[in-house]
């Protein structure tokens, strides 16, 4: 089943013109245990509202045109239902190209689970050649009061496996987890960027094959001389190495726009 969310663009357009669109596309899937909050934040990125009951064995994906650095995109948000150990999951990897990976700061299993996504992942990125944009979120920050994993945990596990790392509130912050999948859209461009082949740069440089060498005069004959000739060596130019910095910084100030009403999703509870 698939949701189509967000305002349809100019002209007279249905949901599959929509979908079918020319607009770049890019899946994210969220991975997560049970509890972990994947349902609240996919919601509350789409609807700005959050959701306190939901039904854990429903998995959807859901549609949703954005608008990310003045460029448009069709984003497509699978809503994992894995229980407390993934399972089938060729379903998501055949099909994402990135992936946010949910724990609860205030379960520490919840956390411990992870690793074995982020590990399925790794080992994906591995037998395809191809790397994967990974965002760990730890979510539920509005209770820290009840904080089972610390921030630095979840930034030890994010630079083991080289991803990215948040902390956010699905319940009370929408441009904090807006800001989470926009980022992850700006890591799939950036890679998608990487990936595509350039030509490499060159320097020539002339090598003389022959030197000068004037003939001597022999039985009255004038000399002459060869003129040098040159080849062309190309070497390649070594690649400049990239380095990135990342900075999180996490708003905590609520939305107070409007938010839109929520009629696509079975199995919630809104308020």
């Amino acid at each position: 089943m698939s949701s189509v969310f967000g305002k349809p663009r100019a002209g007279n357009l249905g949901p599959e013109r929509l979908v079918h669109s020319s607009i770049p596309e890019i899946n994210v899937a969220i991975l997560g245990c049970r509890g972990a909050g994947k349902s609240a934040l996919t919601v509350k990125f789409l609807t700005k509202r959050f959701i306190s009951e939901y039904d854990p064995n429903l998995e959807d994906t859901y549609t949703s045109e954005e608008t990310v650095d003045q460029q448009p995109i069709l984003l497509r948000v699978m809503d994992t239902a894995d229980q407390d150990v993934p399972r089938n999951c060729k379903r998501y990897l055949s099909w994402a190209q990135a992936f946010l990976v949910v724990y609860s700061i205030d379960d520490r299993q919840n956390f411990e689970g992870c690793s074995q996504y982020l590990e399925i992942i790794a080992h994906h990125a591995k037998d395809t050649q191809h790397d994967y944009p990974v965002l760990l979120l730890g979510n539920k920050l509005d209770m820290a009061q009840y904080r089972q994993v610390t921030k630095s945990e979840g930034m030890t596990l994010a630079s083991k496996f080289g991803c990215l790392f948040y902390e956010v509130s699905a319940c009370l912050d929408f441009e904090a987890v807006q800001h989470v999948f926009h980022e992850a859209i700006r890591e799939v461009r950036r890679e998608q960027e990487r990936s595509t082949p350039t030509r490499p740069l060159f320097i020539s440089e002339e090598r003389s094959i022959f030197h000068q060498a004037p003939l001597t005069a022999k039985h009255g004959l004038p000399s002459c001389t060869f003129n040098t000739l040159s080849t062309v060596n190309y070497k390649e130019m070594p690649t400049v190495a990239q380095a990135k910095l990342v900075t999180v910084k996490s708003s905590r100030a609520q939305s107070k726009r409007k938010a839109p009403t929520l009629t696509l999703l079975k199995g919630f509870k809104i308020f």
